[in-house]
């Protein structure tokens, strides 16, 4: 199974890593921690030295009830260190964490390689073709409403059975836009109690069915957390746990913000699965 980023084709048999690089002041756990060129520099480098095939860039936290932010400002957020990072790091395949068209559209022209839309189209018509017309990798993630609504959509009739209709559904749309390059995300935190989110984790291996790579953005989560009585920030022990079942039950991409813990799960899984073929 590959991916195609800018001609360059990705074989993710093997889990890859998507390292977290918010320029938000307001993301749930780092969250204006990166304020000048050389921290995020430094970040960027730590993360792809420790093992991270892609770098997440968003400018817009998704976190439950976060603030709207406009598009002028998310674009200033995030164009600029598309443009800093790969003018340092050239190889580097950035993925855009973003649901409106025109930041897609424009990151892309500066050189990101993915996409990574948590409304999965649905925020923004015009995404979908702005994928198509770049050709580039696509992530859609199941959310219902939007960030600042999505805790009051968590009601379903079947949870597995519906989000896999939902991808359905999107997985069609964005076909027939001829998207070629298309990644779930079960979307783990959005529109989902803690209960529904432990239920997603148990029977993670059904979205196989939809034949698609699957991506699995958990790092430090509330479902952690509170769960634990703890807190983001002593949350990588349960992170770890997570990520280890994760990729058991099929995960083919870990979103993270702890990229060399998540790649020693990643190498700890692999030798259990060449112990068992």
């Amino acid at each position: 199974m590959t991916i195609n980023c800018k001609g360059d084709l990705i074989k993710i048999g093997v889990p890859k890593i998507m390292g977290v690089l918010n320029t938000t002041p307001d993301s749930f756990y780092d969250g204006g921690k990166y304020k000048n060129e050389t921290e995020i520099l430094n970040q960027v480098q730590k993360m792809l030295v420790d093992g991270a095939t892609f770098i997440d860039i968003g400018g817009y936290s998704s976190r439950p009830g976060a603030l709207h932010v406009t598009e002028e400002e998310e674009l200033n957020r995030v164009a600029p260190i598309v443009a800093l990072v790969l003018k340092n790091f050239p190889e580097c395949k950035i993925s855009i964490d973003t649901f409106r068209s025109k930041v897609a559209e424009a990151c892309i022209n500066e050189g990101a390689a993915m996409i990574n839309d948590i409304s999965a189209g649905n925020m923004d018509p015009d995404m979908m073709n702005v994928v198509a017309k770049h050709q580039v990798p696509y992530i859609m993630m199941h959310m219902k409403g939007t960030p600042q609504n999505m805790q009051k959509n968590i009601q379903y009739d079947n949870l597995l059975t519906d989000i896999l209709s939902y991808f359905a559904e999107r997985i069609t749309t964005a076909q027939d836009k001829k998207i070629n390059d298309i990644i779930l995300d079960p979307g783990f935190g959005f529109s989902k109690t803690l209960e529904q989110n432990y239920e997603l984790m148990q029977k993670l291996e059904l979205l196989k069915n939809a034949k698609k790579p699957i991506l699995v953005g958990i790092s430090r989560k509330s479902m952690i957390y509170k769960l634990l009585k703890s807190d983001a920030q002593n949350a990588l022990n349960g992170t770890t746990s997570l990520h280890t079942i994760a990729l058991i039950k099929g995960a083919n991409i870990l979103r993270v913000h702890d990229v060399k813990e998540a790649a020693e799960c990643i190498t700890i899984v692999q030798q259990l699965k060449c112990k068992n073929t």
